[in-house]
């Protein structure tokens, strides 16, 4: 597992040894936490599991029908 140093402001610093402590978690923890959902390249589950929740959403035709015509491209 690899190591880190970071420098940090002193208000930051107390900012997150609280935020840590509220969430009983250790600094490391913590700070890795934030790495991970930076870094992450995939929808977290909660919002998966909502794909096909709303039986009224409009379909993709119906949200672009009040769009209008696209306006012309100057040539290169």
């Amino acid at each position: 597992m690899g190591q880190v140093t970071i420098y940090l402001e002193k208000q930051v610093e107390q900012k997150m040894r609280s935020q840590a402590k509220i969430e009983n978690r250790s600094l490391s923890q913590w700070i890795s936490s934030l790495i991970k959902d930076k870094v992450n390249d995939k929808w977290p589950n909660q919002i998966a599991e909502m794909s096909g929740q709303w039986e009224e959403f409009p379909s993709l035709e119906e949200l672009r029908s009040e769009q209008g015509e696209d306006a012309g491209r100057e040539e290169l």
